[in-house]
């Protein structure tokens, strides 16, 4: 009887690897969002599927993505589940840094990643009409747009492109320089650019702030660290 115990549990685990199997390839496949998919989302699993997206951006082990047949999936209609709020900064396409694909989110970029008449009816449209769920405003280190604001440069429309993250500079308290000699002032600034950007989402719509009673949205802000790629949630 002891001869044939190896062969069984062999048997069982072969077996028991078969039964696994299936689980870890969906884990590792790609979906392209569908109203179906897009309604069975929770704000909540959004933001944790971007920050494991952010993970696998920075673990070099981004999922493999075929790019043609979403195009082709996503030409009748999109049901993006996030809308993320970035500054025009090269190095941050939020895409690529939470690992999505087409069709996954909607992606108004402006230098300062603040917000304006204009891209609060963009997120109205996305939440409220295309039904996304989660609102992230990503904001980065090393912000060209947040160290022109610290240090009052004026060149052409720039100045009034800076002069809104001027209400981020006026609210930080820091030892120092109050310039972009000073890191600290800088990531202070950014940071609280990001918190201001929150509260003005939530405060000058109306139709998002409803939104997010329901609990049928959530607004966070986070942080982009360009030398190691990390995201931070930002409280």
């Amino acid at each position: 009887m002891k001869n044939n115990v190896f062969p069984r549990v062999l048997g069982m685990s072969f077996a028991l690897s078969l039964l696994f199997l299936p689980i870890l390839e969906v884990s590792a496949q790609t979906v392209t969002q569908t109203s179906a998919t897009q309604a069975a989302l929770t704000p909540d699993a959004i933001l944790q599927a971007l920050m494991d997206g952010n993970e696998r951006f920075k673990a070099g082990n981004m999922l493999d993505r075929d790019f043609v047949q979403q195009v082709s999936m996503t030409g009748s209609g999109q049901y993006p589940h996030s809308v993320i709020l970035s500054c025009i900064d090269s190095r941050v396409p939020p895409e690529i840094v939470f690992d999505q694909g087409l069709g996954d989110v909607f992606s108004p970029r402006i230098a300062g990643n603040f917000v304006n008449t204009d891209i609060l009816g963009s997120m109205e449209f996305a939440t409220a009409v295309a039904g996304s769920k989660l609102i992230m405003v990503l904001g980065h280190t090393e912000c060209g747009a947040v160290k022109g604001a610290c240090d009052n440069v004026e060149l052409g429309n720039l100045t009034h492109t800076l002069s809104n993250i001027a209400p981020a500079v006026y609210s930080v308290n820091v030892d120092g320089a109050r310039n972009s000699s000073n890191k600290e002032f800088v990531d202070a600034v950014a940071h609280s650019n990001v918190e201001l950007t929150v509260q003005n989402i939530l405060e000058r719509s109306s139709v998002i702030r409803d939104l997010v009673e329901q609990g049928k949205v959530k607004v966070v802000g986070a942080m982009y660290n360009v030398k190691t790629g990390e995201v931070t949630l930002v409280n």
